[in-house]
């Protein structure tokens, strides 16, 4: 059964009885510029840059990134977390040599995911989510399954591509000069980018 998970988050809000808060996983600032923008009016919203799959040589500019359209246009405030790559390795141990896309991929948006669950718990927010789902190659009814399981009506379900979000974030991207990466983040998803290029994209 396909379930449009925007439909349902447009639904939910239609449903609010005033601005709530939200906690919003941040991968990036270009997916979170479209996330932000369609959720700000609705939402007193604080996005949380907690991401140990990314590398470290990419980590500290990818946050700086998101910190900049934020100080930009004032939709949110910002969590950080301790950057600590041995939480990724940890769980993701036994599936370095997965295809992207597959188990470990999933394994990395359930352990991102279920620390922002906790984190929403104990600040008492109404509501968290993630900006995961913008992205086309991200599985969209993967990351709302492990959401609705972690987090059940707290949870807010989404698929931010739906309705041109991932052409609005390359807009944002270049209205704000914001960096855009071209792999996910992790050492695996380098490694796979860095194969095809040298073998032509095969």
């Amino acid at each position: 059964m396909v379930i449009n998970y925007n439909k349902l988050m447009e639904d939910k809000i239609a449903a609010l009885d005033g601005k709530k808060t939200l906690l919003l996983h941040c991968c990036c600032a270009p997916c979170s510029s479209a996330c932000l923008e369609r959720l700000k009016d609705n939402f007193k919203i604080t996005a949380l840059f907690y991401n140990p799959n990314i590398e470290s040589g990419e980590y500290g500019r990818r946050k700086e990134e998101l910190i900049k359209f934020i100080n930009a246009t004032g939709a949110a405030e910002i969590m950080d977390c301790d950057y600590c790559a041995e939480e990724f390795f940890e769980a993701v141990k036994g599936l370095e040599n997965c295809r992207e896309g597959g188990e470990r991929c999933f394994k990395c948006f359930e352990l991102r995911l279920k620390k922002t669950a906790a984190l929403a718990t104990a600040g008492g927010f109404d509501f968290f989510s993630t900006t995961l789902t913008l992205s086309p190659l991200k599985n969209a009814q993967k990351i709302n399954e492990i959401g609705q399981k972690l987090g059940g009506e707290k949870w807010l379900p989404c698929d931010f591509k739906k309705k041109n979000g991932y052409l609005r974030s390359i807009e944002l991207s270049h209205e704000y000069g914001l960096y855009r990466q071209d792999y996910c983040g992790c050492v695996f998803s380098k490694r796979e980018r860095e194969r095809l290029e040298k073998n032509g994209g095969v």
